[in-house]
């Protein structure tokens, strides 16, 4: 069907994007709703061919001049981490006395040297740069071409950092810099992050290019968004800075895009079931949970801001057997289900036999369940019940198990600490390709309302394309130093010692707005808040030297002005539905 000039909008419209590694999902967004969505495998090796076929497809007979915003999630970074797949990158820590750099080692190209900075900013031992140029050295003959840079405590003083960054600049191709993570003070997560964004930098270079070529090819020349892990976006260029926030992007998604359809004044379940995975995450009155100090992934604990979630591998293609006599599902997926051509039997093949999926080839569906029916001795419709229920009470273990250890801990929302409070949930809202299959099993199991959100299987593209830009800001101020610095922005100025509480909450809400728009916020959709005051004085010998001043501001993550009349006619038109 093409698509009639006189029936567009007199709205903007907006492109979401999730790639993932499995598949890619793209939505074309009016003020009407989902106007179009598709699918199309993902190619990690021509991710270029992969995004363009996605853009061809979705915006096919479609005037360009109406797309006003475009906004991308990818499981690409997190896939890389959980494969150990990421690419060999040097590290050189600066530590000084203390703690022992040698226990936070991120492998056998990690270089602890000589030189230090104190807590206040001070050196107390210059940097050996005959040192620094042998370890440079040793890590080119290793063809190493991207380099992190830590220092203790360079979100005090970046200067050993800048220092080592000058020396090395032109020996390597990339250099990450510690003091540009975060203002927070925690030397081990400081070291993960900076290697994370170090190791996942060709790849996120990569994405971020054939993303690039394929919207220029197809005429658009508007910025470009992407989905960090906390929940909010950021232009694509401000993220080959920092390529680390891309980890979870996915799972973010999913929040984001359940997010219009929680309910108020209660707790809700989110779980998204994918072929590969279920990503499970809660809302505390539509509002997410955050990870107070940062991702941790295998042995990376990091300082990169997080939605809480949590990914466990069960899912539609998991890989189904009997080990004994018991019932095997995941956590390995080895391709499709046998209903589509793959090899061994998975949940979805028992929802294609016990015909509550409609698609797929029965034939294939009932030699795989006859394969676990004789390993088990009992019939295939036995067999796929089975399978049926057990991949929805694994679901529901790992959701509980997640809501177990949320509770065991101080709960934090991306907004506000709940002191005191326990998670209760009282609503699941199911998302993902398989959700409307699994809806009632969940809630009978579980005894909790269960809905699928609408347009559940693209939802983390529709969750993307609605998110707000975010973005934080620290600021240390030191009046017996006379000096005011964020050093994730490479921001120093003076100040007097007369500098008040008012002139730091005024400094650091100049320097978010500035950031903000930077990352490529929307004035109308910037909600500012801070998250972290403190105060303290300097005093020396029973008399007042100062003051020191530490202020946290954010854009708080949440949905665009927009959204709710989006969601509330977020239903495919079927006359004008693609997919390939």
């Amino acid at each position: 069907m093409k698509w009639c000039v006189q029936e567009l909008r007199e709205w903007i419209m907006i492109i979401g994007l999730d790639v993932g590694g499995t598949h890619t999902d793209a939505v074309l967004l009016s003020k009407q709703g989902l106007e179009r969505q598709i699918k199309v495998p993902t190619d990690t090796s021509n991710l270029f061919e992969t995004v363009l076929t996605g853009f061809n497809h979705l915006l096919e007979d479609i005037p360009i001049g109406k797309i006003k915003r475009v906004v991308i999630s990818t499981t690409l970074t997190t896939n890389a981490i959980v494969q150990k797949e990421l690419n060999t990158v040097g590290t050189i820590v600066s530590s000084g006395p203390g703690i022992d750099p040698e226990w936070y080692r991120t492998d056998e190209n990690y270089h602890a040297v000589e030189g230090s900075i104190d807590h206040r900013g001070r050196e107390r031992e210059p940097l050996n740069h005959k040192q620094i140029l042998a370890i440079a050295k040793s890590m080119k003959e290793k063809d190493i071409t991207t380099l992190g840079v830590i220092g203790k405590f360079s979100v005090r003083n970046p200067a050993h950092e800048l220092e080592i960054r000058d020396l090395l600049k032109d020996q390597f191709d990339t250099i990450f810099l510690g003091h540009h993570v975060s203002g927070n003070l925690n030397f081990p997560r400081r070291i993960a992050t900076v290697h994370l964004n170090a190791a996942v930098y060709e790849m996120h270079r990569d994405f971020f290019h054939a993303v690039k070529n394929s919207l220029e090819q197809k005429g658009l020349q508007i910025p470009i968004q992407i989905l960090k892990a906390d929940g909010g976006t950021m232009n694509l260029e401000s993220s080959m800075s920092f390529p680390g926030q891309t980890i979870l992007s996915g799972p973010a998604a999913s929040v984001m895009g359940s997010i219009a359809y929680a309910p108020g004044d209660m707790d809700a379940m989110v779980l998204d079931i994918g072929g590969t995975t279920t990503d499970i995450a809660i809302l505390v009155d539509k509002v997410p949970l955050l990870e107070p100090l940062g991702i941790r992934r295998g042995k990376y604990k990091s300082l990169i801001r997080s939605l809480k979630t949590h990914s466990r591998g069960i899912g539609g293609d998991s890989h189904v057997r009997v080990d004994g006599n018991t019932l095997k599902i995941g956590p390995e997926r080895l391709g499709p289900a046998m209903a589509f051509g793959g090899p061994a039997p998975t949940p979805t093949d028992a929802l294609v036999f016990l015909k509550k999926m409609n698609s797929g080839d029965q034939q294939l569906a009932q030699k795989g369940m006859e394969n676990i029916a004789q390993a088990l001795g009992n019939t295939p419709e036995a067999a796929a019940r089975a399978i049926f229920k057990q991949t929805c009470t694994m679901i529901l273990d790992q959701a509980r198990d997640l809501v177990h250890r949320i509770n065991s801990k101080p709960v934090y929302t991306v907004h506000e600490f709940l002191a005191g409070y326990a998670i209760e949930p009282q609503k699941i809202l199911l998302l993902g390709g398989p959700a409307s299959y699994f809806a009632q099993e969940i809630e009978t199991l579980s005894g909790i309302s269960t809905e699928v959100v609408p347009a559940s299987a693209v939802a983390n593209a529709i969750g993307a394309a609605l998110a707000r830009t975010t973005c934080e800001i620290t600021l240390l101020a030191d009046t017996e130093q006379k000096k005011a610095m964020a050093p994730e922005e490479d921001f120093t100025a003076p100040i007097s010692h007369k500098f008040t509480e008012e002139d730091a909450v005024e400094t650091t809400h100049e320097l978010l707005l500035k950031k903000a728009l930077k990352s490529g916020a929307d004035t109308e959709d910037m909600a500012v808040e801070i998250i972290e005051y403190q105060q303290f004085n300097i005093v020396r010998n029973f008399s007042p030297r100062g003051k020191i001043f530490k202020v946290k501001m954010q854009v708080k993550p949440g949905l665009i002005k927009a959204y709710e009349a989006v969601c509330h006619h977020c239903t495919i038109n079927p006359d004008i539905e693609k997919g390939i």
